[in-house]
């Protein structure tokens, strides 16, 4: 069974820090590229962050990017999302999930259209 969990959110205050985890279990961690999708109250789930295991690709919407480092443990089966310069617009609930296609834009848009379950995710929630 394909299992993702997600901790490490939390209350910060506007250019605070926060570094989210997703342990992977289930499937060969390895063959797939992990994405982070985050989903903020009244708003639609978007793909934000992935990284590819084979090549270490890394992609990053332009909302996050230079902001946000995504890296990945494989020994751990885990993927990480470092969150810094925290913005009142980063409030939402924050899910993994393995991709069915490359890491990437249209990989991270893809897979938001095929997955039907998720983890619990976990709250974000920065303050102004």
């Amino acid at each position: 069974e394909v299992q993702l969990v997600e901790s490490g959110g939390g209350l910060v205050q506007a250019g605070g820090s926060l570094r989210l985890s997703c342990v992977a279990s289930g499937f060969t961690f390895d063959d797939y590229a992990i994405g982070w999708f985050r989903q903020a109250p009244g708003k639609e789930r978007e793909g934000i962050s992935c990284i590819s295991q084979r090549d270490d690709k890394r992609y990053y919407v332009d909302s996050v990017k230079g902001r946000f480092t995504i890296s990945s443990d494989n020994a751990k089966n885990t993927v990480y999302l470092q969150l810094n310069s925290l913005e009142p617009e980063d409030t939402a609930v924050y899910y993994c999930a393995p991709l069915s296609r490359i890491c990437g834009d249209y990989g991270l848009k893809y897979s938001l259209r095929r997955i039907t379950s998720w983890g619990q995710g976990t709250q974000v929630t920065v303050s102004s």
